[in-house]
């Protein structure tokens, strides 16, 4: 217990699924936590976490394409807390459709909230984490930047320019000598309201992550196993761990 003492964290897309498993995993370990999302029942899990954990949480209301938006969160983060060490850039959209079904406006929407996003949130933390004397950006990225997906079209376009992203702002730090790391996971199917929704959509059932032959196929992840590596990447365990794309796949990108 304790890794994540004395650090201030943001995480966009925290009122359900993956985002919500990383802010209560790294408020167990002791780390303040800001969520932010879009819906407004992120205000109910950031209460949840903190009568859960005892750690200090906050919510923001937010669309993360506005960038004006970005800079008052992080402007108030630090006013209330002295600074920022940890974003994870997780908010995110799966529409499913492929490239002769996605519409001009479908495609512009997830590129403006997974890449865009990513963009504004890597943008506005930099001078943060700056002043703040370094820090850890994670960047959810997808094996759908590696595989081709055919129905997820956009998804993958958008999940791709995370993946280059990450790398060019790991090396544009290190170059300069900001002591930020710049890092990104590529998980696969996780068991999140956003997935569930998907395998509906394409009329498929969710596996179940528990199942006895689980550890046998590739199967379904639970939202903790993505919050247990965003912990380490996070942590200052990972301080030699830089413009590193991590998969997250139980050996599907391999097969």
């Amino acid at each position: 217990m304790g890794r994540m003492t004395g650090k201030v964290a943001l995480i966009t897309g925290a009122a359900s699924g993956l985002g919500k498993a990383d802010a209560f995993r790294l408020s167990e370990e002791g780390a303040t936590v800001v969520l932010t999302d879009i819906d407004k029942a992120g205000q109910a899990v950031a209460k949840e976490i903190s009568s859960a954990t005892g750690n200090p949480t906050r919510f923001y209301q937010h669309d993360v394409t506005d960038g004006a938006r970005w800079q008052e969160i992080i402007d108030a983060v630090e006013a209330e807390f002295g600074g920022l060490d940890v974003l994870v850039n997780n908010a995110g959209i799966a529409l499913v459709a492929t490239i002769e079904d996605t519409t001009l406006e479908q495609f512009r929407l997830s590129n403006a909230i997974m890449n865009e996003g990513v963009f504004l949130g890597c943008k506005t933390a930099i001078p943060a984490m700056k002043r703040r004397g370094g820090g850890s950006i994670i960047n959810m990225s997808s094996v759908a930047s590696h595989l081709g997906y055919p129905v997820f079209f956009a998804y993958s376009a958008a999940k791709g320019a995370v993946r280059s992203m990450t790398k060019t702002i790991a090396i544009h730090c290190q170059m300069n000598g900001y002591k930020i790391r710049c890092n990104s996971i590529h998980a696969g199917a996780i068991d999140t309201p956003m997935v569930r929704a998907s395998f509906g959509t394409l009329g498929m059932d969710v596996p179940d992550p528990d199942s006895p032959d689980a550890a046998n196929t590739v199967g379904i992840g639970r939202p903790v196993d993505v919050a247990n590596l965003v912990l380490y990447l996070a942590s200052d365990e990972s301080r030699f761990m830089n413009g590193t794309e991590l998969m997250l796949d139980n050996a599907l990108t391999i097969q």
